[in-house]
């Protein structure tokens, strides 16, 4: 919760205002976990706080796999006992500062099923609240022990499809945890109207587009739901989401070898890319081999020979550094070695709490009921044409007012 979210609930409970400044700098800077932890706070302040269903804390980890180049990939264990990961990558620079990049899942699962993505093939449960986002980035702190500077949504999920959440968390993760907004990544890989939607609140953060093909035909064929969001449609929301807030759109392209990855399709995408604008980035990502998958990675010589032909026709490139390869490294690999469908609630936690409605700030959660008016969202036929179960298309496209 914001700040002064905190302070209307001290109030709320009979205290004075400045105790919600006092839980803000609990939550946020000393990173208490739980009430009880509050000694600064009166007693009566925190008898009430536990009377009334609030609870600090953050979801277990469940599993921990880290790489041998200190890539460390998180499941953590929801309520409902889904899992989801995150991933911490550290990076030193030449002087020995590390930056440390989260990257983020914004739902359990995802329901765009791309053909190489091992998420897809786990299946799709629902979306995250914006507590469940920003405890992956405090539970890679802790882990590391060491301050997230960088926040890429590129984890489990469309972020687009959980627009609401996503900003929110954004909103947290750069007010209260002071994660600066040019400093998070925002991914999609195309949702009709969301873009837009993105625009207008003018942040500062990087939209990253999942392209992975220079032209439609081939685009449907490895991002199954690009048939409801062509291409040309695509890149014209692309454009006019520069021209609404000044700030570079980064194309991310996954090389399939065999597949997208020849000099002719450098050349295509080249043309596409000039086409709207020169004001784009291409980020090349040599494909991360999974599981029962028909893909492979392309060599060195054909990633080179990609890169050449985007800079000599005035493209900016860069090729992903590979991390993580020995640490289930690809977006949902790790949580299909461990699930696809719900784990058995454990029986010694079945009956100790309540049910608990999810509140914002990552933290606190309050036991209540809140009235709850859905409306229907612009992506109700693109979820559709991706054949979503209905039961899931239902709450990935209708969010709370």
């Amino acid at each position: 919760m914001s700040e002064p979210e905190l302070q209307q609930l001290a109030t709320d409970l009979g205290q004075e205002s400045y105790r919600g400044k006092q839980l803000h700098h609990l939550i946020y800077k000393r990173k208490v976990q739980h009430v009880d932890d509050f000694t600064q706070l009166p007693q009566a302040f925190r008898t009430s706080l536990i009377e009334k269903g609030w609870k600090v804390g953050r979801s277990p980890i469940h599993h921990t796999v880290t790489s041998t180049d200190g890539t460390a990939k998180l499941l953590l264990k929801l309520e409902d006992n889904r899992l989801i990961e995150t991933v911490g990558i550290p990076v030193a620079d030449e002087k020995g500062s590390v930056r440390l990049t989260a990257c983020v899942s914004s739902q359990v699962g995802c329901p765009l099923r791309c053909s190489f993505c091992a998420t897809g093939k786990g299946g799709y449960s629902r979306n995250l609240k914006r507590h469940e986002i920003v405890e992956q980035v405090l539970a890679i702190e802790d882990v590391f022990k060491n301050r997230v500077t960088n926040v890429v949504f590129m984890g489990m999920g469309e972020p687009m499809l959980n627009l609401k959440s996503v900003l929110e968390a954004h909103r947290c993760l750069n007010k209260d945890i002071q994660i600066g907004q040019r400093m998070i990544t925002i991914s999609t890989v195309g949702v009709p109207n969301t873009i837009k939607r993105l625009a207008s609140h003018k942040l500062q953060s990087t939209l990253a587009v999942s392209l992975h093909a220079p032209n439609q035909k081939l685009r449907e064929t490895i991002v199954p739901s690009s048939k409801s969001y062509p291409l040309d449609a695509l890149m014209k929301d692309c454009k006019d989401y520069f021209l609404e807030t000044n700030r570079r759109v980064s194309f991310e392209y996954a090389l399939l070898a065999g597949v997208n990855d020849a000099v002719e399709h450098a050349v295509e995408l080249a043309q596409l890319l000039s086409a709207y604008g020169r004001t784009y980035h291409v980020n090349l990502i040599p494909y991360n081999p999974i599981q029962d998958s028909e893909y492979k990675r392309p060599s060195k010589k054909a990633i080179q020979a990609f890169v050449s032909a985007l800079e000599s026709r005035k493209i900016t490139v860069s090729v992903r550094q590979t991390r993580g390869q020995d640490a289930s490294a690809a977006c949902g690999q790790l949580r299909n070695e461990f699930q696809k469908s719900p784990l058995q609630i454990d029986s010694d936690n079945s009956q100790s709490e309540p049910e608990l409605a999810l509140e914002p700030s990552a933290l606190l959660i309050m036991e209540c009921a809140r009235t709850k008016n859905f409306g229907c969202k612009t992506e109700v036929n693109f979820v559709r044409n991706v054949e979503m179960r209905r039961g899931s298309a239902s709450e990935a496209i209708f969010t709370p007012q």
